[in-house]
């Protein structure tokens, strides 16, 4: 297979799995607000449904992509790869980052049109305020050092129960409910339901996520130095793309 085509497969790869992402997360917080009216119990619906949904994701998207499902981790890779040759290229981030974006407006249209919700309205679900912005700088550094840190320590085999026990915890423990991905955050300002974002709140968010992505980079060369080729398979292993990583 081509490089062309190759990247076009990890490309769909990244748009569906960031969208049915967030076709989970969104259609999870309509259903969980049908069935409860207590806020406490349609959070934990909420978190429990993203947190099986993204396990799937990642095992069954992770050796096609990566399953990054997420422009900030899609750049923690490029960036921490680009000296040895391991991460991505400058033209796969420029083809993920898009397709991410895309996906998640897709899979929060999906998820408003399974539930009969008015297709692609702007969420009125105002998140505006510095704790808010602080809680997506802490979600957004936990993740990025818990995959690049699995992946130095070899063990990013385990990155599907990893990666989504530490974001259902984080929705219960950081202020914002942790959103700490830019294209989600971008996709759930299109549903004005429990999981939206109104689109005022969307710039600050994606700030402090970058701020975070920072955060977390510098976190992971304190603790763990620079990386070694065999050490930056980002999410997961995944045998179609650069020939070093094919052959790990």
């Amino acid at each position: 297979m081509t490089e062309t085509a190759l990247l076009g497969r990890r490309t769909a790869a990244e748009f569906l799995g960031t969208g049915a992402l967030v076709a989970v997360v969104v259609g999870s917080g309509i259903q969980a607000t049908k069935l409860s009216q207590d806020v406490g119990v349609q959070l934990l619906a909420n978190s429990l449904a993203t947190v099986f949904g993204l396990g799937v994701l990642i095992v069954l998207l992770g050796p096609v992509s990566g399953a990054h499902f997420n422009p900030a981790v899609t750049l923690a890779a490029w960036w921490t790869g680009r000296r040895a040759g391991t991460g991505p290229e400058l033209r796969e981030v420029a083809a993920y980052v898009p397709a991410q974006i895309a996906g998640a407006i897709g899979g929060s249209v999906l998820a408003d049109a399974m539930f009969a919700e008015p297709l692609a309205a702007w969420s009125t679900h105002d998140r505006w305020a510095p704790h808010l912005w602080l809680g997506e700088v802490v979600a957004t550094a936990g993740l990025i050092l818990l995959i690049l840190g699995l992946a130095r320590v070899g063990r990013a085999h385990v990155a599907p129960v990893a990666v989504a026990s530490f974001i259902g915890a984080a929705y219960w423990f950081t202020s914002s409910t942790s959103f700490a991905n830019p294209a989600v955050t971008i996709g759930r300002a299109f549903t004005d339901t429990f999981a939206g974002i109104a689109p005022a709140s969307v710039l600050p968010f994606i700030a402090a996520q970058l701020v975070g992505l920072a955060v977390g980079v510098a976190l992971v060369a304190v603790l763990f130095g620079r990386p070694t080729p065999a050490a930056e398979d980002l999410v997961i292993p995944h045998a179609d793309h650069h020939p070093a990583e094919a052959a790990r």
